[in-house]
């Protein structure tokens, strides 16, 4: 039933509206794809229209290992719903339905209280949607959960961040964590690069505290600072202990426009 599913926001939009034509795209952007993909416990990826960061999202969720269940992690752009809301219907997209993983999401909700169902957060957001065709593309039997995080305390993500490991650990199963974020937001180029990368610098560091305190702080417009907050929480409980960069851009390369750019970075936390 129709009802029962959440609906494409952004196709034929960020990303063309039926399948033979975003396989195409997918494939174009992601390129030769490596022998051996890496394993990772999280990545970071752009979430704005293909033509503008689908490259970057390509090259760093075409790199590495897609497992079974994927947890998206993204801003929440239209300020509706929960501040922090799961999704729990049927995604369905221009490649085929992706199915919410319900026993991850029971024992979720199981452990901590701050995370709500709620389908308005992701009713008309973009973030994790564009993320999905990527996933899609590497692991047929994809399935998902998808939290939509607003603006909240660092205490907040840490309490997130912690009760998705237990989860994960508990799960016995290969987990991914994806959090979609782009970077700073038009600002001219020289000005955006620099703040990118002291983010990145920061996130490298891989001290979630100071990476949250940085860009509040400083004010750095990076949308999805509290996902990927929550991700670097998670990864750290799981044991991780690097960052790779896999790639940065602007969409100053697209528009030609370096006046008023957008960053994008791609990067795996393992």
């Amino acid at each position: 039933m129709k009802n029962l599913t959440r609906s494409p926001a952004v196709a034929g939009r960020f990303y063309p509206g039926d399948a033979e034509s975003l396989r195409l795209n997918i494939q174009e952007l992601t390129g030769e794809v490596p022998a051996e993909k890496k394993k990772v416990l999280a990545a970071v990826s752009p979430h704005a229209g293909y033509v503008y960061s689908g490259s970057v999202a390509a090259k760093t969720l075409g790199g590495i290992k897609i497992p079974e269940t994927v947890v998206l992690l993204g801003p929440n752009h239209t300020g509706q719903g929960a501040p922090v809301g799961l999704s729990t219907r049927t995604w369905d997209m221009v490649m085929g339905e992706v199915p919410v993983d319900h026993d991850f999401i029971e024992d979720l909700l199981g452990e901590t209280d701050y995370i709500e169902k709620d389908e308005l957060a992701h009713q008309y957001e973009h973030s994790l949607e564009v993320q999905i065709p990527f996933l899609q593309m590497a692991q047929p039997n994809l399935s998902i959960v998808p939290i939509s995080i607003s603006h909240v305390s660092y205490q907040l993500l840490d309490e997130i961040g912690l009760s998705l490991a237990e989860v994960i650990k508990r799960s016995n199963k290969e987990i991914l964590l994806v959090a979609s974020s782009d970077m700073t937001h038009y600002e001219p180029r020289e000005a955006a690069e620099k703040k990118d990368h002291y983010v990145l610098k920061k996130l490298a560091d891989m001290d979630p505290s100071m990476l949250y305190r940085s860009v509040t702080g400083h004010r750095i417009s990076m949308c999805g600072i509290m996902p990927v907050t929550v991700a670097l929480i998670t990864a750290l409980e799981l044991g991780a202990t690097k960052t790779e960069l896999v790639c940065y851009t602007d969409s100053g390369e697209i528009t030609g426009d370096t006046d008023q750019v957008v960053g994008y970075a791609g990067v795996l936390i393992s």
